[in-house]
């Protein structure tokens, strides 16, 4: 991180971002969740147990920053990459999370992979939006937001929300999402 010069003040800086890979080459945070971390997200409990034993509990996903005060007027930004998988029939996702200061939005650039951004509100609206190389998501504020990977690739995006966001994912652990995305036949289901 920048030199804090007083209150919210930092220097300016600069990252490199791989747009071609989708990754951030030299993050200041890696934040990564195995498949163990997703205990209570999906469906087939049993499935999930099974991949965390027989594959020496994969890496789900990971989270690349360069952060900035969480603080109003900065931009928080990182790169997700989620791993191609399944559990059971249902497809690798995000844990999801609404965020902690309800009224702040979120934008997801997608750089590769494919897949889906679902969202939903607490008060019972649902949205999925697909994800694909040049392609944005705009979340808007009050929805909580996970993305599920289709594909065979790691899906990867570049985020932007306000510094002082925050992650709420204690109430998707609670309530979940009113859908899921499966494989089933060889075709994607939601349901």
């Amino acid at each position: 991180m920048s030199k804090i010069r007083e209150e919210g003040v930092i220097d300016p800086f600069s990252v490199l971002i791989d747009l071609e890979n989708g990754t951030m080459p030299e993050p200041s945070n890696r934040i990564t969740r195995k498949a163990s971390d997703m205990r209570g997200y999906y469906a087939d409990g049993k499935a999930l147990e099974e991949l965390i034993t027989s594959g020496n509990d994969p890496l789900h996903y990971e989270v690349l920053e360069r952060p900035v005060p969480q603080a109003r007027g900065h931009l928080m930004y990182c790169i997700s990459r989620l791993m191609p998988g399944r559990v059971g029939e249902e497809l690798f996702m995000t844990k999801g999370h609404y965020h902690s200061v309800k009224e702040t939005a979120e934008i997801y650039l997608c750089l590769g992979g494919e897949g889906y951004m679902a969202m939903k509100t607490a008060g019972g609206a649902w949205a999925v939006e697909r994800m694909e190389r040049g392609r944005m998501v705009y979340v808007p504020p009050t929805w909580a937001h996970r993305s599920i990977n289709t594909g065979r690739e790691i899906l990867s995006s570049f985020c932007v929300y306000p510094g002082e966001a925050g992650h709420n994912y204690g109430d998707i652990e609670k309530e979940g999402f009113p859908k899921r995305i499966f494989m089933k036949g060889g075709r994607i289901v939601m349901e």
